[in-house]
């Protein structure tokens, strides 16, 4: 119970009051702290003016730069830029801001900037650039004691690229930022690469969707302009455009798309209509993917290696659908037609010539048949006018009737076959014989010369007959020009794929 009332009355106390003073003297030490910090930034920002550089009149101002790259945000073929947010740090020493009080790095507020000579840097290539201002602006002010001076900046800028496009979409393209004093020359100014190649960080963590970030290039130079010689910083990207998106969604559809409209190779000829169509489908399909691709890309005057790709699809493709129209005109066009109008003159003339002769020859029948009936009549008034010739004694004259009546089928067949040349006659002691008749010279004149004429007429339809075949491919099958084309059109296209890929892949 002592030792009790001696913890509570003695030790606690002492305690209490030791933490007491403890804690008073931390106090006058962090407001003494303080206070030195606000009097050293009062000093140094008392007189101090913002528009001279440091030693002014004396040697150049040296800023050393460093760049860490948060994000490449978007790279735009149609705009020829890239959207980059990063980093900027810039660093100089200014004599002015040195300090001894304090053997600390000052990092003040970012409005402080706003009274510190700062050096006038641009981006030679930016077309449009921010400076991130939430929730206040992203700049950063630290002092060191022997006047250093770091000045960081987030910035999202975009600047140009110009870019090359001839073997787009296998292409790599060169992309810089350029930084540069706007209006210090190198007589007061000059910049450098803090860190060497170290002094750009954060690429090897940048993810891009269509692009991978080959190499970087730091370059610092000088560039004469009329008012004087600059200094310049170069930071250069050489990127290589990733080709996977393009296959799936240019390369394979018009592969695909060349390959269907060889399918009309195995259709019927005499199927039009199906065809027609798959030809006119894919044609109009090619054409609305170059529409597509013309879109994302700038008007640009010289050709890219897709449309050299895109145009071989087309042509195949069109080729495809011209060939049905050779082999429509072939066996259903103009030439079947001529030849079928000679064939209709050739039987025209030929159906003249054989109706020409059925009449000739029914002509010579009833002739023959007249001649005939002719010969008859006259045997028969001969054979009565014998007959009836009797002697005084009254007995028939039967010498003359037998040899009346002896005539032969031979003879009368003879009389018949000679009916145009000759008639039946009886002299006056009834005996029969041939009287050749006159020629009839009109009618053997004039079927000579209609003769003649059908001839010539025969040889000239010949002759124009075989100038037209001639110009008529001598194809006995109709299916001949497809079998042909489904191995010249795959033979081709694969001997053009070939080339390409070897070409523009190296």
């Amino acid at each position: 119970l002592k030792h009790l009332y001696i913890d509570i009355y003695i030790y606690i106390p002492c305690g209490l009051l030791l933490l007491l003073v403890c804690s008073n003297q931390h106090s006058s030490t962090g407001s003494t702290g303080m206070s030195v910090a606000k009097t050293t930034v009062d000093k140094l920002l008392k007189g101090y003016d913002i528009r001279l550089r440091p030693d002014f009149g004396g040697p150049p101002v040296i800023v050393g730069m460093s760049i860490n790259i948060a994000s490449i945000d978007s790279i735009s073929e149609v705009n020829m830029d890239y959207t980059i947010t990063m980093y900027f740090q810039q660093s100089w020493r200014d004599k002015r801001l040195a300090y001894g009080e304090l053997n600390l790095n000052l990092t003040l507020d970012n409005r402080v900037a706003d009274q510190l000579w700062l050096p006038d840097t641009y981006f030679l290539n930016d077309k449009k650039s921010f400076l991130h201002g939430v929730t206040v602006k992203n700049r950063m002010i630290r002092l060191h004691p022997d006047g250093t001076v770091l000045y960081g900046l987030r910035i999202t800028t975009t600047a140009a690229c110009m870019m090359d496009l001839r073997r787009y979409p296998l292409d790599e393209q060169n992309c810089t930022l350029e930084i540069e004093s706007y209006g210090y020359t190198t007589d007061d100014i000059v910049f450098f690469w803090q860190g060497g190649d170290d002094a750009v960080t954060g690429v090897d963590k940048l993810e891009l969707p269509q692009f991978s970030i080959v190499d970087i290039r730091l370059v610092s130079r000088e560039v004469r302009f009329t008012t004087g010689s600059y200094p310049r910083l170069s930071l250069s990207f050489r990127i290589k455009r990733n080709i996977g998106y393009f296959i799936l969604q240019t390369y394979m559809p018009s592969i695909l798309i060349t390959i269907l409209s060889w399918v009309s190779f195995w259709i019927n000829y005499d199927a039009s209509a199906a065809r027609v169509a798959l030809g006119v489908t894919t044609v109009l399909t090619m054409t609305t993917i170059n529409t597509h691709l013309r879109e994302t890309l700038p008007k640009i005057p010289y050709v890219k290696a897709i449309d050299v790709y895109l145009m071989g699809c087309f042509v195949f493709v069109f080729l495809a659908l011209l060939e049905y129209a050779f082999v429509n005109y072939v066996f259903f066009g103009r030439g079947p037609a001529q030849q079928k109008k000679i064939n209709e003159r050739l039987n025209k003339a030929n159906n003249e010539r054989t109706r020409y002769e059925e009449k000739r020859l029914r002509e010579q029948k009833l002739h023959s048949i007249s001649s005939l009936h002719f010969a008859l009549h006259s045997l028969t008034l001969g054979v009565f006018s014998l007959c009836s010739q009797v002697d005084a004694y009254g007995n028939i004259l039967l010498t003359t009737l037998e040899m009346n009546n002896e005539v032969m089928p031979s003879d009368v067949g003879s009389s018949v076959s000679d009916s145009r040349n000759s008639v039946m006659s009886f002299d006056s002691s009834g005996v029969q014989f041939r009287k050749p008749m006159a020629p009839r010279d009109g009618f053997s004149h004039h079927s000579l010369d209609r003769s003649a004429m059908r001839s010539r007429a025969n040889c000239r339809l010949r002759r124009r007959s075989s100038k037209l075949k001639l110009k008529i491919p001598n194809l006995s099958d109709v299916s001949t020009i497809d079998k042909w084309s489904r191995v010249i059109f795959p033979i081709t296209f694969g001997f053009f794929n070939l080339i390409y890929w070897l070409y523009y892949v190296n």
